[in-house]
C-alpha cells in the first residue's frame, strides 16, 4: 500500500469519528433542557429574566373596620385601620410563644394561647405575658388595596 493510500484512509477514517461525534453530539443537544423553548413570560428575545408578577392585594381598605382590624392567616398579618384610614401592619405572630393572635377590637390585637394583648396603634404590649410588641409589617395602600411591601 502506497504512501498516498494510507492518507487517504486515515483521512476518511478522520472524517467518520468527525461525522459519528457530530451525530452523537446533536442527540445530546437536543435532549437536553437547554433546547426546550423559552417560555412565554421571558423577555422579547427568550432569554433573561421573566417578568415578575404583580404582587397580590393583602386586603381591599373596605373590608378592614375603620378603627379595627383583621386578622389574615395565610399571610400572616393583621392589618389595623385607624378611624379615618391610615392602615398599618403587623406580625400576627404572638411574641409570647409563637400564636396567632385572633383578633382586633376596641384598640387591642389579642392573643388566644395565653391572654397577650397587644396595642392596635403601634404592636406595643398591653399585657403580658408576652414581653416583645409584635413586628410591624412594611404596608401601603394603592387604588384602596393594601399591599406588603
Amino acid at each position: 500500500m502506497s504512501g498516498t493510500d494510507l492518507s487517504r484512509r486515515s483521512a476518511l477514517r478522520g472524517a467518520g469519528v468527525v461525522a459519528a461525534a457530530g451525530a452523537v453530539g446533536y442527540v445530546l443537544a437536543a435532549n437536553s433542557d437547554a433546547a426546550d423553548a423559552a417560555a412565554a413570560t421571558t423577555a422579547a428575545n427568550g432569554y433573561g429574566p421573566k417578568a415578575a408578577a404583580a404582587p397580590a392585594a393583602l386586603a381591599q381598605v373596605a373590608d378592614i373596620p375603620d378603627g379595627g382590624g383583621i386578622v389574615l392567616d395565610d399571610a400572616d398579618v393583621v392589618l389595623v385601620r385607624e378611624p379615618g384610614g391610615t392602615v398599618r401592619g403587623f406580625s400576627a405572630t404572638c411574641t409570647h410563644q409563637g400564636c396567632q393572635v385572633s383578633s382586633v377590637a376596641d384598640g387591642v390585637i389579642s392573643c388566644p394561647c395565653h391572654g397577650s394583648r397587644f396595642s392596635a396603634v403601634d404592636g406595643s404590649v398591653e399585657s403580658g405575658p408576652a414581653t416583645r410588641p409584635l413586628a410591624k409589617v412594611a404596608v401601603t395602600v394603592r387604588s384602596g388595596a393594601v399591599f406588603q411591601e
